[in-house]
Parts: structure tokens; sequence; C-alpha cells
């Protein structure tokens, strides 16, 4: 039997070794955890979320719906898994991330052609077919390994987990339920702040003690996962139109409007943990409990996961994989997940889908196949294996990445759902050309 490694058991990896798995190749899946662990991961489950339990958007004309949309069309595991594990969060795809973790590993486990092999690989297999999906947390070891690869330094930014806490710990006099807008069902929990609580979290905030010995400061960081502590020193007001946005949320049985307001989102079905919303921090654990506990509401919170601060490492993609995801100078190396430069839960796994679907052709002797760049998948992989910029940078599904309708469409709601219903048919084209 045909046999392939795929190096990392995280998101990207593990929708590689199921599809291959379905096609009947054996798959040996490389996974360092227990045996090695990370500085966020807590257990030694597959596909474990180590940052938000959110999976973004769900509303189909966003470009995060589309995601979804067309990796369901490819028969993702982890969305058929998210299905099972889900907790409310209005129009998003949140899940209790304990139960998610384990439901990916039971199935992945019950593959037969799947072996699990729980060791840290130093380097990638020579002269074997393979597909890299360690992630932004890969082993210094293997990086080491693929630095020599690429020829050059790997890129690299930092990356920030936001602390979550126990409803029970929580003031539900102070704290209210409520959607944004009053769209969709009260899934957040929102605890509001008037002007002079805010500055006093502010202040409290700006000077607080921080873990030293990154260069986030040098701006060596993703800005969509910005430390709130560093969000802040842009500008009094930064949080306010920011993680902290009052607009939309209206106190029950109160006239009066928040000043800034911190979300708070279900992270377990049992609704008993509970995430700070856009608040990843690396300040010290005593002062994330000393500063957060000035928000009204949090004074007894009780916080079961700190915000911590971690390294994510990405290749320079343009200069090394094709849009096919295969290495350019070693082509029996394919890469896939966050380490190819998407940022976000749901691109890292499609790049896996991808990976899986383009090693298996690569076995048959079939031409490799990419999404039209009409699709979100498509332009996703255009972009990090085109990008021109010389400071490339991980990136988001996102409209502007696809190319524009013809003729235009001037309103942007209609312009969207263009998008959607033409990347949909692309993306179901694609789908049948796998069978032949």
């Amino acid at each position: 039997m045909l046999q392939v490694n795929v190096i990392g058991g995280g998101l990207a990896g593990c929708e590689a070794a199921y599809y291959l798995a379905q096609k009947g190749i054996k798959v040996r899946l490389w996974e360092m955890r227990p045996q090695k662990t990370t500085p966020v991961h807590k257990t030694a489950d597959l596909a474990e979320l180590v940052c938000s339990n959110s999976l973004k958007s769900e509303q189909p004309n966003t470009a995060q719906g589309l995601l979804k949309r067309e990796m369901r069309i490819l028969g993702s595991l982890l969305l058929s898994c998210a299905e099972r594990a889900r907790v409310p969060a209005g129009s998003a795809l949140a899940v209790d991330r304990e139960l998610f973790a384990r439901l990916v590993s039971q199935t992945i486990l019950s593959c037969p052609s799947i072996e699990l092999c729980r060791q840290e690989l130093s380097s990638v297999p020579a002269g074997e077919l393979s597909i890299v999906a360690t992630g932004p947390l890969t082993s210094e070891a293997l990086a080491s390994d693929l630095k020599q690869l690429g020829g050059e330094e790997n890129l690299f930014f930092y990356d920030a987990v936001a602390p979550s806490i126990t409803a029970g710990s929580l003031d539900m006099n102070k704290v209210f339920r409520a959607s944004r807008y009053g769209k969709g069902s009260a899934d957040y929990l929102n605890c509001p702040l008037d002007r002079e609580e805010y500055e006093l979290f502010y202040e409290n905030l700006i000077n607080a003690d921080i873990k030293a010995g990154h260069s986030i400061d040098k701006g060596l960081f993703f800005n969509a996962c910005m430390p709130v502590e560093v969000l802040a020193r842009l500008g009094k007001d930064a949080l306010r139109y920011g993680p902290m946005r009052p607009v939309g949320l209206e106190i029950p049985g109160s006239s009066k409007r928040a000043y800034a307001v911190l979300q708070l989102r279900q992270e377990d079905q049992a609704g008993t943990i509970y995430g700070m919303v856009g608040f990843q921090t690396r300040m010290r654990w005593g002062e994330q409990i000393r500063v957060f506990r000035l928000i009204p509401g949090l004074e007894q919170a009780d916080f079961v996961r700190y915000g911590v601060m971690h390294r994510n490492t990405y290749i320079n993609s343009p200069k090394l994989l094709e849009p096919s995801l295969q290495c350019k100078k070693r082509p029996e190396i394919f890469f896939a997940g966050q380490i190819t430069g998407v940022e976000g839960y749901m691109e890292s796994a499609a790049t896996g889908i991808i990976a899986g679907i383009n090693v298996s052709r690569w076995l048959q002797g079939k031409e490799l196949l990419i999404p039209d760049k009409a699709t979100i998948i498509g332009a996703l992989l255009d972009f990090i294996s085109n990008s021109s910029s010389k400071d490339f940078q991980p990136i988001n599904a996102n409209f502007g990445l696809m190319p524009p309708l013809d003729p235009p469409i001037r309103d942007k709601s209609q312009r969207y759902l263009a998008y959607v219903e033409r990347a949909l048919n692309k993306m179901r084209e694609f789908s049948e050309s796998l069978l032949n």
C-alpha cells in the first residue's frame, strides 16, 4: 500500500490525513505531543484549538461563511466534528474545544489506514512523500531543517491567546446577555463600562507588567492577533473602536449607553467557561487577574486559562510553494496549514484538504489540481504562492482576494452575494473534476 507522512496533528494535518485515508492511502501521522509539548497546548488530543474557540462567521454573505461552504463541498472532517461540538455564538460557529478535539481524535484513530506516531521529527524524511503541517508552533529542530530547505530565515510573527473565565464567578447583576443590534440570538455576555471605569481600566492596562523577551513592540506580530495592551497604546479610544466597541449594544432596562463593553463568548457546551473576546495578552498572569478584575462584573473572576504569548512560524510561501502546495525545490514535499501563511483555523484546515487532494493525485500520476481563483480557497492559494510583497504576511480569507466581477456590482451586499454564488459554482466544478 502507498504511504504518506503527514507531519503535525493539528487542523490541517488531520484534514489531510483523513482525506488520504478515505482514498485508501496509508498515512503515518506524526504528532510530537505529549512527548514534547508547546507553550500553549494543554492536552495530547489532535486538532486542539489553542486560541479562540470560534471558527468565525457562518453568515452566507461573508468570506468566512463562504469558506466553510466550500470546505463542506470537499467533505471537511473538521466541520462535521464542529457541528457536534457546537456552542451558542450567534452567527459564528463556535465549539466546545475539548469535545471538538476529542471527536477529531476519535475519528482519526478509528481510521485503519492511519498510523498515529507520537514522536517529534527533527527533519522531513528524505525521499519520502510528506505533507508538512506542523503549524505556527513548529519545533525548533524541524524549523531548522525547513530553514535549510528554504535557503533563508523563516519569517515569523508573534501571536497571543485570550484568557478564559468561569461563568459562575461573574457578577450577573452587572453583566447582561445580548446580541449586537439585536441580530441573532443573545449568545454573548456583555460587561459594560462607563467612562470613569474605562479610564481606570485603560490606565492600569497600558502600565501593566508584561512578559519580557519578545520583539512584539518592533511590529513582529500579526495585526489581527495584536495583544490588547499593545492595541491600547495606539490611543485612548483604540479599544473602544476595537474589541470593546459599545456600538449596537443596549443595556437592558436602562436608557444609558455603555462607554465601552467587554464581550464574553461561551467556550463549552455546558456554558461554564467564557472567553474574553479580542483580549489576547502577554501580561504576566498576576497582572491579568489584577487588571481584568477592574472590569465591572469580573471583580471575582476565576481564570481557568490565562492569556499567553507564543511564536508563530511560517515559511516564505511565494518563494517556496506552487499553488498546489507542492514544494518547488523538493516536489515530494507538500505544505499545509498556518505554516504556509494562511491565518485562521478554517483557512488552515482548508489547505490541509487541498494538500491531501494533490498528494493523492501525485501518487496516482494525475495532474495536480487547484480550485479556481474565484473560490475563496483558490484565492488564498493564489495569494500565498504568488504574492509579490517583499514583506509576505499571513492573511485571512477575505473577499478582497477574489477577482473582480464582470460586470462590477456597486452595492456591497449584492456584490458579496455574487461572489458567493460564483465561488460555489466553481467549487462544485472543482469537486466534480476530482472524480476524473
